[in-house]
């Protein structure tokens, strides 16, 4: 019989998107294959400690974790291996071929949690370190993105310090933009801290709010008449994109209630646009995914004026959300490649990756 494979399903985590973590792991432990995979849960609590155990996924999701053992993986190449901490002494608990973090937002999403599982030499879902920063942070990606001449709307970069310092500078400088503007934190996503700003009282109400939760806070301005697609991205060194969906929130911009609470959101899969439109947006996804080095999944989000037609890279999303009904396996099962596989899909681009980071040479030898 074909061995197992081990994976470790990473959830949770010290971040503002905690909760829709847990949203999106759910449906990913239920579709793993037991006949293919003998599955570990690894959570991670809001206040950052890993744990494992029995049935993690309900510990979190009630917040009852005082059964649970803290869990260690050591940045270590050889066997990557899951310990258990049980009276201050390490315990392994098993290895694993692949680790699948369903980790959104900071301390997940942003490269921290890649930087460990590249020092620990093991196979793990989704971008390395360098995609997911840049695709985390909302401004470094729109400067990578103006460098390759891709289109993005107008934005500004301000810090917390400026925020708190001197807002009226703040607000005068990005007023030149033209309302409305939007500010968003820049290192988060589910649409968690964004403000839609009408005038100088939602922008100063905006940007103390994204500076809760982001010392990098990002000014936007507004696309009238805006339309929402977003395109699902597949695989390493040669990806493919789905077939375009398109959002008609329920609320006035896609903001957290709309996504997750809300149930007057539209998702039309496949977006209704014209044939030449929908080629386009595809190569566009395509290049910005290849422009951060991305790897493994990403759903890449387009704005597009109502009216004229125009369209700009709105951001990427290299852990997008990943529940049955969200939109990233939502466009791929309207492109033809189901939940179930889509995962299995994932593990495979996993070890592939692994493979060509094995083929590095690591020692230099100088020629005699």
């Amino acid at each position: 019989m074909q061995k197992k494979l081990r994976v470790g399903v990473i959830f949770g985590g010290r971040s503002g998107e905690h909760d829709v973590s847990l949203m999106s792991s759910h449906s990913v432990l239920k579709v793993l294959d037991p006949e293919k995979y003998e599955v570990f849960q690894v959570g991670i609590t809001r206040q950052g400690a890993w744990v494992t155990g029995e049935d993690v996924w309900s510990a979190l999701k009630s917040g009852q974790t005082e059964h649970l053992t803290p869990a260690v993986l050591i940045p270590q190449p050889g066997q990557a291996v899951l310990y258990a901490l049980k009276q201050q002494t390490l315990e392994a608990v098993t290895e694993l071929d692949v680790i699948f973090p369903v980790l959104h937002g900071t301390f997940g999403e942003d490269g921290t949690l890649q930087g460990l599982l590249e020092m620990a030499d093991v196979a793990y879902v989704g971008a390395g370190v360098l995609g997911s920063a840049v695709g985390m942070d909302k401004a470094l990606f729109k400067d990578v993105m103006r460098a390759n001449n891709l289109p993005v709307v107008d934005s500004i970069l301000v810090l917390r310090r400026d925020i708190e310092e001197n807002i009226q500078d703040v607000i005068t400088r990005v007023e030149a933009m033209g309302y409305p503007l939007f500010t968003k934190p820049a290192n988060l996503g589910s649409s968690v801290g964004i403000t839609r700003c009408r005038g100088r009282a939602d922008l100063h109400e905006g940007l103390l709010e994204a500076a809760r939760f982001d010392r990098r806070v990002i000014v936007e301005r507004g696309v009238n008449h805006a339309r929402e697609i977003e395109v699902a991205v597949l695989g390493n060194d040669t990806p493919v994109a789905s077939v375009p969906g398109e959002i008609r929130p329920g609320d006035e911009f896609y903001s957290y209630e709309a996504k997750y609470l809300m149930e007057t959101s539209e998702l039309l899969i496949p977006a209704p646009l014209p044939e030449e439109t929908t080629s386009h947006v595809q190569e566009l996804a395509v290049r910005a995914y290849q422009a951060i080095d991305c790897a493994g999944l990403a759903r890449v989000d387009f704005l597009m004026d109502g009216q004229t037609g125009e369209i700009w890279i709105s951001e990427i999303n290299t852990i997008p959300g990943f529940t049955q009904i969200s939109m990233y396996p939502k466009l791929w099962e309207a492109s033809g490649l189901p939940y179930g596989t889509l995962v299995d899909r994932l593990i495979a681009l996993a070890l592939e990756r692994k493979a060509e980071r094995d083929r590095t040479e690591r020692v230099f030898r100088r020629g005699s």
